[in-house]
């Protein structure tokens, strides 16, 4: 097998970039949690332009209630993340020093 010392410093510096922190394309958590904070809001903002639709009659009952159990839905699944992160915490406090 042939090794060329271009190709090995090639593929070091791929496997450096693909290995480093914050890079890849992924964004990280903090990207991550921005991400899932920006589809929480939208998916309140469309419960509320659907219910208010609703009342005023520019949609359907049925459109209501899908609005109406998305936003139950995310509603409940940040108050289990809450929670989550709550009890995390209080488990990190009781640790010994």
């Amino acid at each position: 097998m042939d090794i060329r010392p271009s190709f090995a410093a090639q593929s070091y510096l791929q496997a450096r970039e693909a290995a480093a922190p914050g890079t890849g394309g992924g964004g990280g958590d903090d990207a991550g949690f921005a991400r899932l904070a920006a589809s929480f809001a939208q998916t309140l903002q469309d419960g509320e332009s659907t219910a208010r639709a609703a009342m005023t009659g520019g949609a359907d009952p049925h459109a209501l209630v899908e609005a109406l159990a998305a936003t139950q839905t995310a509603v409940e699944t940040v108050v289990t993340v809450r929670d989550k992160v709550v009890e995390a915490y209080q488990e990190i406090l009781r640790m010994p020093v």
